[in-house]
């Protein structure tokens, strides 16, 4: 993409913080637990949130009539709408500075980091930056900071999708899984976020409207199934995430997840149906 100097729209030095105190609830973590098909009965009120968890403490709360068309409700703050009615997940960064235990109060901070218009070859484009930050009870500093990049898009002229062809083609990997999200998951995963964005729970919408072939899964149900490949399938605990969304991964397709450790980081990408670079995520860990 060929894009043109970009027009700053927010200041990116005064934030207009939205802050909510959450509980970090045991039922919560429960119900993604089975989402998981993990036994629920496994989680232990004051145990450690697996890291990977935290966006039930990051939910919507946006009211109906301040969603944007295509459903999505801003994940802490409103997401504007600059007649840019598609919105797609670009990546994330997230730090992990202590555990957050399962039963504590949490006092979440969210704001709209920067906003910017672009104007690229294929039309207008905004990208978002949205940051959260999530304290436990009194502290001062953050347990947890996430800072989540989304990409405002023009509306599709013919209502097609054109698949997107990476030249990174399916690798090998010191570990490998396979999962397979189905319409069950992703509706528990955005119920569980409060997430109405309309692609991942409307199948007229994401083929009519958007143009896509199903359903999409979600970027953070991605990141949340990558996690716990790492945790489970490798035994990692993550210091650091940061994550890059490469092509759309579809309902009911295949995803391959392949884990490798490159000088100290580990390096977890997840492949489409055909084989092809989806998701790609670094992972910083405290081991040695």
């Amino acid at each position: 993409m060929n894009n043109k100097p970009d027009e700053a729209l927010t200041a990116t030095t005064e934030l207009d913080w939205c802050e909510r105190t959450e509980i970090c609830s045991a039922s919560a973590a429960r119900r993604v637990a089975a989402m998981l098909d993990l036994d629920p009965d496994d989680i232990v009120e004051g145990s450690p949130l697996p890291r990977g968890w935290q966006f039930t403490l990051m939910a919507a709360d946006t009211r109906r009539s301040l969603l944007r068309a295509d459903g999505f409700p801003g994940l802490g703050v409103t997401m504007p709408d600059l007649g840019l009615p598609r919105l797609l997940l670009g990546g994330r960064k997230v730090v992990y500075n202590k555990d957050i235990p399962i039963g504590s109060v949490v006092r979440r901070r969210s704001a709209i980091r920067n906003l910017t218009r672009k104007k690229s070859d294929t039309g207008p484009m905004a990208i978002a930056t949205i940051l959260h930050e999530l304290r436990v009870g009194s502290d001062d500093q953050p347990a947890l900071v996430e800072e989540q990049t989304y990409l405002l898009l023009p509306a599709r002229k013919d209502g097609s999708h054109s698949e997107v062809t990476s030249t990174h083609m399916l690798n090998s990997g010191l570990k490998t899984s396979t999962v397979v999200p189905d319409e069950t998951m992703l509706f528990q995963y955005s119920a569980l976020g409060f997430n109405s964005h309309r692609i991942h729970i409307d199948r007229a919408h994401a083929r009519n409207v958007e143009g896509f072939p199903d359903l999409v899964v979600n970027g953070g149900l991605a990141t949340l199934l990558m996690t716990e490949f790492l945790r489970r399938g490798v035994g990692v605990t993550p210091s650091a995430l940061k994550v890059r969304h490469v092509a759309p991964l579809y309902c009911g397709r295949p995803i391959t997840l392949v884990a490798n450790q490159q000088e100290g980081k580990w390096q977890v990408q997840a492949y489409d149906h055909r084989n092809t670079l989806a998701v790609d995520m670094e992972v910083e860990t405290n081991e040695l």
